[in-house]
């Protein structure tokens, strides 16, 4: 004599593993194909080199400023380089003077 189970039966006892396999297939497509995936790691690489050689050009710009500021400073700064600047900022030149401008 076959047994009939009722719908309501079925479905509660297969409910919990459903909603368990449901939820490791989110965090499954997640880890492989969402933003912070497997897939994604080459690209996060990429932009980690192009920013090295961003940051290499801004510290030498930064290490070329600190020179400047450094040859300005109060206790003794150095008298070409005041002049430079002085020349450069007030558009002063002696009469006997040429001018050369470097492109």
């Amino acid at each position: 004599m076959a047994r009939t189970i009722p719908l309501k039966t079925i479905l509660t006892r297969a409910g919990l593993p459903a909603v368990a396999i449901i939820f490791m297939g989110f965090f499954a497509y997640s880890a492989v194909l969402g933003p912070n995936g497997v897939l994604v790691y080459g690209d996060y690489k990429r932009q980690q080199a192009a920013k090295g050689v961003e940051l290499a050009k801004l510290e030498k710009q930064r290490a070329e400023l600190r020179n400047r500021v450094a040859l300005l400073d109060q206790k003794g700064a150095d008298p070409d380089m005041v002049d430079e600047l002085t020349r450069k900022k007030l558009n002063v030149v002696h009469p006997d003077e040429v001018i050369v401008p470097l492109n």
